[in-house]
């Protein structure tokens, strides 16, 4: 696994066991971070991706939101709308990242810890999201 997709994993533990705390706190950082080497790269990225997540949660929201088609994200699953966060945290935020990447990786996430219905559906919401902003139609401007 590399060192981004490592770093993508923990971010969703991470993101998951917050969402289900309700708010969560730095506690639920412990044992995923536990896990990453500190100063390492995928340390580095987790932290940047939890931070952005919860930080750009309400627009993050919107955006998952807009794009899946009669679902709101309370009503998903939360391993579901998790990933659907990170993937969306990077489409709006980490130019650097290429799209195929971030949605591949969505996907991967999905497979491992999603039912049978995650990988296509984050696929579907991700390329809706990414079209929308690569053509400029109504994704909001952050």
């Amino acid at each position: 696994m590399n060192v981004r997709s490592k770093a993508r994993e923990s971010a969703l533990q991470i993101l998951y066991r917050i969402d289900i705390a309700e708010g969560g706190n730095d506690e639920a950082l412990g044992p995923e971070m536990r896990g990453l080497a500190p100063g390492s790269e995928a340390r580095r990225y987790c932290s940047e991706i939890v931070k952005g997540v919860t930080e750009g949660k309400d627009v993050i929201d919107r955006e998952i939101e807009k794009y899946s088609e009669n679902w709101s994200v309370e009503r998903m699953a939360v391993v579901d709308r998790n990933i659907l966060r990170v993937a969306v945290y990077e489409l709006l935020f980490c130019r650097e990242v290429p799209y195929k990447v971030v949605i591949d990786e969505a996907v991967e996430l999905a497979k491992r810890y999603g039912s049978e219905d995650s990988g296509p559906f984050i696929n579907g919401v991700l390329d809706r999201v990414y079209r929308a902003r690569h053509e400029g139609l109504g994704a909001e401007k952050v």
